[in-house]
């Protein structure tokens, strides 16, 4: 497996619609271990193929995830699941992610309102139809990633002085570089 580079804010295919998968192949399947393998690395609980440059419709994210609060408890295997044309179906409630942050738009983090509980459409890697149910910490990645899939960032979920002050911080870092 390969660790593969994470675009980061203000990269302008992270901004874009992904593409449907039409064709679950061996390059695909390459590609989602390659993603598990960064998203691991990184290290993250989830990570969709926009972030390296590819732009199709695929996520993955660690199973294992938990919140802050549960992080003393001891270390879990890493692993992780890809989902393929993610959609989410319905959704209800509502719950605040806590300074969440992003592979791809750097030392970051802020308070998000996302929904407590959402369902999911999407097919596994042998190209089979899912439905599941999410709530808590996998149905905030799950809203997040699938944002990343139509070309929307964290940070477009926030108040527009914070994003503002957010991308004023990212240019000045660009003008001294």
């Amino acid at each position: 497996m390969t660790v593969l580079k994470v675009l980061v804010y203000p990269e302008k295919s992270l901004l874009q619609p992904s593409v449907k998968v039409d064709n679950i192949d061996d390059e695909l399947r390459q590609l989602i271990d390659n993603m598990g393998e960064t998203m691991f690395d990184a290290p993250g609980v989830g990570l969709a193929a926009p972030q390296v440059g590819i732009n199709k419709r695929v996520i993955v994210y660690d199973v294992n995830a938990r919140s802050k609060e549960d992080d003393e408890t001891p270390e879990i295997k890493e692993e992780f699941r890809a989902l393929i044309n993610p959609e989410i179906i319905s959704a209800s409630g509502s719950t605040v992610s806590k300074e969440e942050g992003c592979l791809s738009v750097l030392d970051y983090n802020a308070d998000v309102k996302r929904y407590e509980k959402v369902s999911i459409r999407a097919l596994n890697l042998e190209g089979r139809k899912l439905e599941f149910n999410v709530e808590g910490i996998p149905a905030i990645i799950m809203q997040h990633e699938i944002d990343h899939l139509d070309g929307i960032l964290f940070i477009d979920r926030i108040s527009v002085l914070k994003r503002a002050m957010y991308k004023k911080k990212i240019n000045k870092q660009l003008k001294n570089q």
